[in-house]
């Protein structure tokens, strides 16, 4: 299969079940929602070391949010154990200390009603030492917490459900301003995908692995040296396989998580049509690993 010259391979993205939260969070601003957005969602791209995985799914509008104040939705994903203590973390420390800044449940389980979903008492009411009161923002019930910068207020029960993380697919570029310039674009287009996020940041990823180490026994993740370019040759001489076609410089990885199957798709369907635009663009390939990494096979040619 190709599109506009570029060769798409006929193989699969693997991707994991998670536990997925989304937060609303609203701002005095668009520019203070903003930063408390990419605050909460920060040292969280990969599980590999981070506590969680998380991006900014969306802005929203002052109408479509509860207090009519601009917002920003993210998503944060993690194992089922600690979803809630990251959930909390994320508030506490990273939304709460931002200026004028509000929390409400996003009520993820809407987006796929028959998955599994838990509720989360995130009881930061607390913090208010006695002095905190029940408040009504349209018809939800919220805490009024007062602050030395004016209230925060917060729906403390948010929800969470089994979700999607580890949906992906390369960029095979024939320099690496091309890959990289093609992988942008395509995390970029991924952003109107609603339902999905990019967890690295700016949506790339250089550091794409594989599950274990050949050679460090210790590893649980190391390099993916069949996508590795610069050791083309020295892959082959010690007799393991490479991916690298002839003329391929770079390699860049999209990671997506999404809150069901659709979301992961539509989101490597943007991504990989807005990629194939690039001139220097050689060929989208993706992430498999022998079925070691999770239960769900996103093959290319179906997403596309």
């Amino acid at each position: 299969m190709e599109i506009n010259g570029v060769t798409i391979e006929d193989t699969y993205a693997e991707a994991f079940n998670v536990w997925a939260a989304r937060i609303i969070i609203t701002a005095a601003t668009k520019d203070w929602a903003f930063w408390a957005a990419t605050e909460a969602t920060g040292f969280a791209s990969s599980t590999i070391r981070c506590p969680c995985e998380a991006g900014i799914e969306a802005y929203l509008p002052p109408n479509t949010t509860p207090d009519h104040r601009p917002g920003y939705s993210i998503l944060i994903c993690s194992k089922k154990s600690a979803i809630k203590e990251q959930v909390l973390s994320r508030i506490s420390d990273c939304i709460m200390p931002v200026p004028t800044t509000a929390v409400f449940n996003g009520h993820v389980e809407m987006e796929n009603p028959d998955a599994e979903y838990l509720t989360l008492p995130v009881k930061l009411h607390y913090f208010g030492d006695k002095f905190e009161k029940k408040v009504k923002v349209g018809d939800i019930d919220c805490w009024s917490i007062p602050l030395m910068g004016g209230n925060f207020v917060i729906e403390e029960e948010v929800s969470a459900i089994r979700a999607i993380a580890g949906g992906n697919f390369f960029v095979l570029g024939n320099s690496q301003m091309a890959a990289l310039t093609a992988a942008s674009v395509a995390a970029e287009a991924i952003k109107d995908v609603y339902g999905a996020i990019t967890p690295f940041p700016g949506g790339v990823v250089s550091s794409g692995s594989k599950v274990g180490s050949k050679f460090y026994k210790f590893m649980t993740a190391s390099t993916n040296e069949k996508y590795c370019p610069t050791i083309r040759e020295a892959v082959i001489e010690k007799g393991l396989k490479t991916n690298v076609p002839n003329g391929v410089k770079a390699v860049f990885e999209i990671v997506i998580n999404g809150v069901n199957e659709t979301a992961v798709k539509n989101a490597m369907r943007a991504g990989i049509q807005t990629a194939c635009t690039i001139p220097g663009v050689v060929m989208i390939s993706a992430g498999n690993y022998g079925g070691n990494l999770g239960p769900y096979k996103f093959y290319l040619r179906d997403c596309i």
